[in-house]
């Protein structure tokens, strides 16, 4: 390299070193470049972590659309073309009218809780019969499906087909509400509850849409569960429990019911027509169009601390055609058992669709049970029309009854006093015959025979009241009619009057006579306690009265006040009434009747030469005494 050319390359250094030197950055500019660096790098990391994620995101993506399809399989597999009902909104449908409002919840499609719009619990809260949000009640059909798998109704989703969230029925005659349990093929099963303006019955049926699909082949009946826990409505559990019951109807005869008192079950072969689960005033019942073939019955008791009286079941077949062609009906009835209600919903029906619902009203079995209806109840409803004070339409009812048997109780009275008037000549045949019981009440039957006296004259006519006294027994405690009715110082004459309550348990006391004590029963003791006591001056005293029969006259009222204390205070004060009627008639009789007139009568009959007509019983006695001496006599021989 010669000399030339090596100068000529220190210039074109030193030109480039001088242009570097004169155009170098400044320290701003490098902090600029040096900040968009970092936010080139920056964007670099944020688009690297978006990758990422998005990349994540499409794994976890393709993890779901895998698991889904598991799910979506081991749904079909437990449920076949039942899966898509598997879940669904939990919110409740509303339907009412005057009488009740019914809440239906989506699953199951069942009817959930039943509020009665006229009636108040004891407390003074809305009256609600059941409620399944604190699993009082369940009912649902087992179904088979194509797949074999065993499912109930009662744990899938229904949809609401017409119905809004509240449907009120008002200014129609009946009004219907759909229901659907959809299936993943063309088939559903529909429940319908048609509901009146004024009606405490509902209808219900249940209608499938091509079922054979989708359910196992041949398919003709369904298994229902039903259950339900009754729950305490009135003030005195003990007592109400003394009334609620499960009841059932065979299809073509009487009705039957499960104990009141004790656990209890029925296995029932027979077809039926209804099955009622019922407290002492409110009853639901499900009533089958056609029958329910066959059914197991379970009644328990609750606990005592538990608001409930009992948890009732029914497990029962009924007829089911899948295709829908024929549906399967039924109806429920959540209401009052109230005697003409009941009765009522037997108008025009003939045969197998008799229902006699008004026995779900406990009114007594036989004469007891017709002396109520056709004697107590209607004067009651008439009486009812125009009087607006219960306890007054009992006084009045109660002054009826007496009026009515007032011929009966002179009857007795009279017959008392001639045996009293006739004790001086008795005793006389007792002292004639000592040590001779026979002959001594073979001169004494002679002598009732020659005076005309029957001894039994005075019992009968109180033995024929008898069925009217335990046919109001029956009466007052099933009548809702007196429920939450006050009167005087008792609020409620369907349950017992308290005037002194406590909260400490009294052992035996508080078992047997309760926490309180009634007025109307302490005022019916003392005064059955009165009218003992002048019954007992009007029977004949001495020797032939049975030893220790007194007293035990006198504990009897004493006996019935541990035993109504609980009982329903319009008895009491049917009792109480009744019984002072009965004492100022007493009273009344006894200053009109002249037994020295009575007496003289009986002589004069007597001395009559007119033969005495011997009525059949003094005949029968008579009889039986002349045995009786036979057989003394023959054992005396043998002696």
């Amino acid at each position: 390299m010669d000399k030339n050319t090596i100068w000529g390359f220190v210039v074109i250094g030193a030109l480039l070193f001088g242009f570097a030197w004169f155009n170098k950055p400044s320290q701003e500019e490098l902090q600029r470049q040096q900040t968009v660096a970092d936010s080139i790098a920056a964007v670099k990391e944020v688009e690297a972590y978006k990758a990422e994620q998005l990349a994540k995101t499409q794994l976890v993506e393709q993890e779901e659309v895998v698991s889904d399809s598991v799910v979506s399989e081991q749904l079909i597999d437990k449920y076949g073309a039942f899966a898509p009902a598997v879940s669904g909104d939990s919110a409740k449908y509303i339907i009412e009218n005057n009488k009740v409002k019914l809440f239906v919840d989506p699953k199951g499609g069942q009817i959930s809780s039943v509020e009665l719009k006229e009636y108040k619990a004891s407390n003074g809260s809305a009256l609600v019969l059941f409620d399944a949000e604190k699993d009082s009640t369940s009912l649902g059909f087992s179904l088979v499906t194509a797949n074999n798998r065993l499912l109930n109704t009662k744990d899938l989703y229904f949809e609401g087909v017409n119905v809004a969230p509240v449907s009120v029925v008002t200014g129609v005659d009946k009004k219907s509400f759909v229901f659907r349990l959809k299936t993943s093929e063309d088939a559903y099963l529909d429940y319908v509850y048609t509901l009146g303006e004024d009606d405490y019955m509902v209808n219900f049926s249940v209608k499938a849409h091509s079922l054979e699909k989708v359910l196992t082949y041949g398919v003709n009946s369904l298994e229902m569960q039903w259950s339900s826990k009754v729950k305490q409505q009135e003030k005195s559990k003990k007592f109400e429990n003394r009334y609620a019951a499960l009841n059932y109807k065979y299809l073509s005869d009487d009705l039957d019911n499960l104990s009141e008192s004790n656990d209890d079950d029925e296995s029932v072969s027979t077809k039926l027509k209804w099955v009622a689960f019922k407290d002492q005033f409110f009853s639901t019942v499900l009533i089958a169009d056609n029958a329910f073939s066959g059914a197991k019955l379970v009644s328990k008791m609750g606990a005592e601390d538990s608001e409930y009286l009992k948890k009732y079941s029914a497990d029962m077949s009924v007829s089911f055609d899948p295709t829908g062609k024929d549906e399967t009906g039924f109806r429920f009835f959540f209401g009052p058992n109230k005697f003409s209600l009941l009765k009522s919903y037997d108008n025009d029906a003939v045969g197998d669709n008799v229902l006699k619902l008004q026995r779900l009203v406990p009114l007594g079995w036989g004469i007891f049970g017709w002396i109520n209806r056709f004697v107590v109840i209607p004067i009651f409803d008439w009486l009812s029309t125009f009087i607006g004070s219960y306890g007054l339409i009992i006084l009045i009812l109660t002054i009826i009854i007496k009026i009515v048997l007032f011929p009966m109780t002179y009857k007795s009275y009279v017959s008392m006093a001639k045996m009293r008037v006739l004790k001086p000549q008795i005793d006389e045949i007792n002292a004639k015959h000592v040590g001779d019981k026979m002959k001594s009440q073979q001169a004494t039957m002679a002598l009732y025979k020659k005076v005309g006296v029957n001894p039994l004259g005075g019992c009968l006519p109180m033995l024929l009241q008898m069925p009217i006294l335990f046919a109001m027994f029956s009466f007052f405690p099933a009548s809702i009619e007196l429920r939450q009715q006050g009167f005087l110082w008792a609020t409620d004459l369907s349950s017992y009057d308290s005037i002194v309550s406590w909260t400490t348990n009294v052992p035996f006391v508080s078992q047997y006579f309760g926490n309180h004590v009634s007025l109307f029963c302490l005022l019916m003791t003392i005064t059955n306690l009165v009218y003992t006591h002048l019954n007992m001056q009007n029977q004949m005293e001495g020797s032939q009265q049975i030893p220790g029969m007194k007293y035990m006259m006198y504990a009897m009222p004493v006996i019935f006040l541990f035993m109504f204390n609980d009982y329903a205070s319009g008895l009491s004060y049917y009792y109480f009434i009744a019984t002072l009627i009965t004492i100022l008639q007493t009273v009344i009789i006894r200053r009109t009747v002249d037994e020295d007139k009575l007496l003289q009568k009986l002589h004069e009959k007597a001395q009559s030469p007119k033969k005495q007509k011997k009525s059949g019983f003094m005949s029968k006695l008579e009889e039986m005494q002349r045995r009786q001496l036979e057989m003394q006599k023959q054992q005396g021989k043998r002696k």
